[in-house]
């Protein structure tokens, strides 16, 4: 008590310094909570376009168009509302935002589950943008808990929880749906163990946090604003962000409708299309914490290089592929890469500003992820109804070859201070 924000920032910095052990606690209850959270969400993604139908969308266009538009619009919602977010998780804790969204998230996504008609589907999928973030408030919760030279391993580990529930999200959905006959019964699945997921932050989660002295709403939005764009590293990541959540985002809400024309629609699609979708995460859980370490070493530009050639010599292929088990090989492939993209540009980011502002700084990120996650499955809906599904991958492919050179020539290499 008394104690200034000098004094408050030399402890925690001397605690981490000292080698204490309560940023690893954190950090590895955060790495199971976002695989819980990533697992429960990712049921829904080979599920939501076998569901449209029983909705009312009976032509393959409109199943296309619906897809791309569902899966793209909790994220333009969350777009706007993420900055806001981040600015309160600086200002009221970042715990405090993993339990708001998950709560949010949980809620929503049974609402989906009990829809009678496209337009109510949409509508919860929409309204959920307003409340997301979990995953910038866990980015946030993390960086400023562990020491900066670790900043790359554990953000890199908390990628592979969330990469790991990708693994396994889409097949347990597919599967659920095929032995239960229902497309909807993964959707109450999904708010249930998204519900436990906020009371394991609430059990688990420590956070050393100290409110910052207060400021007006208006200066808070300026400030922020501020923050991102007089750096112009930051404005560079702003962008890679973006074109990596788009170019990722792009074959979403085409991967099961691809597997399909590839092989029919025999009774197991569901549980074929979550593998499709699956292969992915696992690819990216076997190269993400060597990625998130190398980053740490050889520096991070040079990895997010590495990973952005890989991610787009790899997508070329699925253009061509003609059989069900060498497109699932050529998303594994994909996969080895695309993994270490986020959490490398994070790395990045984070080591960029202070401590305290993280949450505001990956709040204002966040919009950035949630853009593409927006204009990507609109775009892949898009193409996909008017030019046919293999366009997807070719749009994919050059927008991770545009990435790779807009890295190269804007995005530099940090540099550690004589302060770090």
């Amino acid at each position: 008590m008394g104690q200034t924000p000098d004094q408050n920032a030399r402890q925690v910095y001397a605690a981490i310094g000292s080698g204490g052990r309560d940023w690893q606690r954190t950090l590895w209850a955060m790495v199971a909570i976002q695989f819980v959270m990533t697992a429960s969400l990712s049921f829904l993604s080979p599920i939501i376009p076998l569901m449209l139908p029983r909705l009312g969308v009976v032509t393959p266009q409109g199943v296309d168009l619906w897809a791309g538009a569902i899966n793209g619009v909790t994220s333009l919602v969350a777009a706007f509302a993420s900055p806001v977010w981040g600015r309160v998780a600086d200002r009221r804790g970042r715990k405090l935002a993993l339990i708001r969204s998950s709560f949010a998230i949980g809620i929503f996504t049974a609402a989906m589950g009990l829809a009678t008609n496209v337009w109510w589907f949409f509508g919860a999928r929409a309204v959920m943008g307003v409340f997301a973030g979990f995953s910038s408030a866990a980015i946030a919760l993390v960086a400023s808990q562990v020491p900066e030279r670790r900043l790359g391993y554990a953000l890199g580990w908390l990628s592979t929880g969330q990469l790991a529930g990708s693994l396994i999200g889409p097949v347990l959905g597919g599967i659920m749906a095929d032995l239960t006959g229902s497309y909807r019964v993964p959707f109450f699945w999904t708010g249930g163990i998204t519900l436990a997921a906020l009371v394991l932050v609430w059990a688990t989660v420590h956070e050393d946090f100290t409110p910052p002295k207060a400021a007006g709403p208006a200066e808070s939005v300026v400030s922020s604003v501020r923050l991102l764009t007089g750096s112009a590293s930051l404005v560079a990541l702003f962008v890679v962000l973006l074109m990596a959540q788009f170019s990722v985002r792009t074959v979403q809400p085409v991967v099961t409708l691809f597997v399909q024309d590839l092989i029919g629609s025999p009774p197991q699609i569901a549980t074929l299309a979550g593998i499709a979708f699956s292969v992915t995460g696992l690819a990216d859980l076997v190269s993400s914490p060597f990625l998130g370490r190398r980053s740490d070493s050889i520096g991070y530009r040079k990895v997010l290089l590495i990973c952005l050639l890989g991610a787009t010599l790899t997508s070329a292929p699925q253009i061509f592929v003609g059989s069900y088990w060498a497109f699932v090989a050529e998303r594994f492939a994909v996969g080895l890469f695309i993994g270490g993209i986020l959490p490398t540009a994070n790395a990045l980011i984070g080591r960029s500003v202070s401590r305290e502002n993280r949450g505001t700084i990956f709040g204002l990120t966040a919009s950035a992820t949630f853009l593409g996650n927006s204009l990507g499955p609109l775009t892949g809906g898009g193409v996909a109804a008017l030019f046919g599904i293999r366009w997807v991958f070719a749009v994919t492919t050059i927008l991770l070859a545009a990435n790779l050179v807009w890295v190269w020539f804007t995005v530099p290499e940090w540099r550690e201070s004589v302060a770090d």
